[in-house]
């Protein structure tokens, strides 16, 4: 028993402080910031999406989303920190925004 226990301790000792990657909690955070996913608007790599096809006063409209992996920072910032119409509100903390940022940077390359 003392040796499971030690060889136990010994593993943990060796186990990364972290739980998941930076670019896991990137991804992650993308996906379900807050409950409502940026995917479902921006897709996977930030770029623009169609939401609806509808009319309006006998005309043909469309909404969509704007492209955001080709923002600056201090606009991507500024974005998710204003109230724009239809964009839900998520109330990130600033490394999170990074975080998210940095994500759709790496989109942007693959």
């Amino acid at each position: 028993m003392k040796l499971i226990i030690v060889l136990l301790f010994s593993f943990f000792l060796e186990a990364n402080e972290d739980f998941i990657t930076k670019d896991e909690y990137a991804s992650q955070l993308y996906k379900n910031p807050r409950g409502i996913s940026c995917v479902l608007c921006h897709n996977k790599d930030g770029s623009s999406k169609l939401i609806a096809k509808y009319t309006h006063k006998q005309r043909a409209r469309e909404l969509k989303t704007s492209q955001i992996n080709n923002l600056k920072y201090e606009d991507f910032y500024k974005a998710l920190n204003s109230r724009i119409l239809g964009m839900p509100r998520y109330f990130l903390t600033d490394s999170e925004i990074k975080l998210l940022y940095y994500y759709l940077q790496k989109q942007k390359k693959k």
